[in-house]
């Protein structure tokens, strides 16, 4: 999933700058992490989260490596970061993915004001706080009154520095066009992301219902939809039978680069969930030309890409199939999106604000 990945690739080049232990669940792959240590102490069962004696465990561990600062995925673990905090004397940051309870109330879970409470009284207690996006971090600053010296955008990021060369491109089209029986005339159209999500699963009932009977209306356009992604319901069976409407289901993929590289045009069709699509960052980052929603696109600012993406309001289907029939996919993604999102820049600013935390 893309915040697993961002954690990922945040601990990765986050370590180039910074001493950095990683405690984690057990299922994690410790071999994975190649430039920090990795100690999987947490239990893989849900109940983590309310375990008392990670606090014992963390605060020995604190004290046998010196640790200063302590970073926190999610607010979670907020009332653990608290009371290691007050015990220990190390400064608290929050690694915000979302507003957790803002993307749980838009998909419809009850309890969502009760995580409202508890997310307000975690970033009250950090010393720091890292939002994904500036639109997260003026709405905490706003609805929970944090203090915004203390607030930072430090986005989701890519590996790459520059776009893809044409020829690792023209590579992986011809690949995808051979796996998939896709016609050298045809645009390949790409969709991506865990489907068992309900943002990224409703994003697929709007291809299906009401972005590809707009396109099939065309009858000069020549396209193809490509979905990856695991997790599809048993109920969604009939998306294997859509061939026949220009769509095909990958699934699970073994190298999604192969599709960033070699699709024409991405499709963020998703209007709910919060945060940063991190699939559409790495979209554009493999010089994919992109059509996303306004829900979609938050958190990628309209300056850093240019002509290179498309925003449709939510639900402005019509406006939407529009822009893929037209979308210049010639058109080369801006070295300021590079500057603004490659993970050694992000990580770099990341550690300069840990050194200032008073």
């Amino acid at each position: 999933m893309g915040g697993q990945k961002g954690i990922a690739f945040f601990n990765d080049f986050f370590s180039k700058t910074v001493s950095l232990t990683c405690v984690s669940v057990k299922k994690n792959d410790v071999a994975a992490a190649k430039n920090y240590e990795v100690l999987p102490l947490l239990s893989n069962s849900k109940l983590r989260y309310i375990n008392i004696f990670y606090f014992f465990t963390l605060k020995k561990l604190i004290k046998e490596k010196q640790v200063t600062h302590l970073v926190v995925e999610h607010p979670y673990y907020g009332w653990l970061g608290f009371l290691l905090k007050q015990f220990c004397g190390i400064k608290l940051i929050i690694h915000s993915h979302n507003i957790e309870s803002v993307r749980f109330r838009s998909i419809g879970k009850w309890w969502w004001r009760i995580l409202w409470q508890y997310e307000k009284f975690t970033y009250r207690q950090a010393n720091t706080i890292f939002f994904v996006t500036e639109e997260d971090k003026d709405f905490a600053i706003a609805k929970f009154n944090i203090v915004s010296s203390k607030c930072h955008t430090i986005t989701y990021g890519i590996e790459i520095e520059k776009i893809p060369s044409s020829e690792e491109r023209l590579y992986a089209k011809k690949q995808l066009q051979q796996l998939h029986h896709i016609g050298e005339q045809e645009k390949i159209l790409l969709f991506n992301g865990t489907l068992d999500y309900q943002p990224n699963l409703d994003g697929v009932e709007a291809i299906l219902k009401n972005i590809n009977p707009l396109l099939l209306a065309d009858n000069n356009l020549k396209y193809k939809i490509i979905i990856c992604g695991k997790g599809l319901p048993s109920g969604y069976n009939e998306l294997k039978d859509f061939g026949q409407k220009n769509i095909i289901y990958a699934g699970f993929v073994d190298d999604i680069n192969i599709y960033f590289k070699g699709a024409d045009i991405f499709i963020n069709p998703v209007t709910d969930g919060g945060g940063i699509k991190t699939k559409l960052v790495e979209a554009l980052g493999n010089n994919l030309s992109v059509v996303s929603t306004k829900s979609g696109a938050i958190g990628v600012p309209g300056a850093l890409t240019r002509n290179k993406m498309f925003v449709a309001d939510d639900f402005a289907w019509a406006d939407f199939a529009k822009a893929i029939r037209e979308t210049d996919t010639t058109l080369d993604t801006p070295v300021l999106f590079f500057d603004h999102f490659y993970w050694g820049s992000i990580c770099k600013k990341a550690s300069v604000i840990l050194t200032e935390i008073a």
